[in-house]
């Protein structure tokens, strides 16, 4: 084996000669934080969600690995899954689509029994693969839903946190 030296794609895009632009949700974008607070006001049965926040419109990276919750959700075994409503594609080749509701597409079963904090990342492998990122491309901007699967919601449960994204 040997000693190398290479540069990452985004390195190699912005150092080419002419450079390659990138767009500001890989390079130099802005980082955004969408706080959410959540106090479920009655019982909801299994499936029961809350709409947690709405990303902008246009190309949207989620950082996930910096997200984090407050989760109190009291029934033992409680599960989170965090996914998005469905949302009309703004990329080039999908342009116009109606991209399909995930209520798991972001974190699929969280163990949320104990009371504490949580990141947000869960451990789906296309979310890890990415570095803990999820892109979104949308005309209207994009619906972030946090949803029980399989427990009871219980009144004066809590999720309280930020969703951390780039955009510009």
């Amino acid at each position: 084996m040997a000693v190398t030296t290479q540069k990452s794609t985004e390195y190699t895009n912005a150092t080419a000669t002419p450079v390659t632009t990138t767009d500001t949700s890989v390079h130099h974008g802005r980082v955004r934080i969408s706080y959410f607070t959540h106090d479920q006001d009655g019982a909801g049965d299994a499936t029961s969600s809350v709409a947690i926040a709405k990303l902008p419109a246009g190309k949207v990276k989620l950082l996930t690995s910096l997200s984090r919750a407050y989760v109190n959700w009291t029934t033992s075994s409680a599960t989170l899954d965090l996914g998005w409503d469905a949302y009309t594609s703004a990329t080039a080749s999908t342009d116009g689509t109606t991209i399909a509701a995930d209520p798991n597409g972001l974190i699929d079963g969280l163990d949320v029994d104990t009371v504490g904090y949580q990141t947000l990342e869960g451990a789906l492998a296309g979310i890890k693969a990415t570095g803990g990122t999820y892109t979104f491309e949308s005309k209207d901007g994009v619906v972030i839903r946090a949803t029980s699967q399989d427990e009871a919601l219980v009144d004066g449960d809590d999720l309280i946190g930020y969703l951390v994204y780039v955009a510009d």
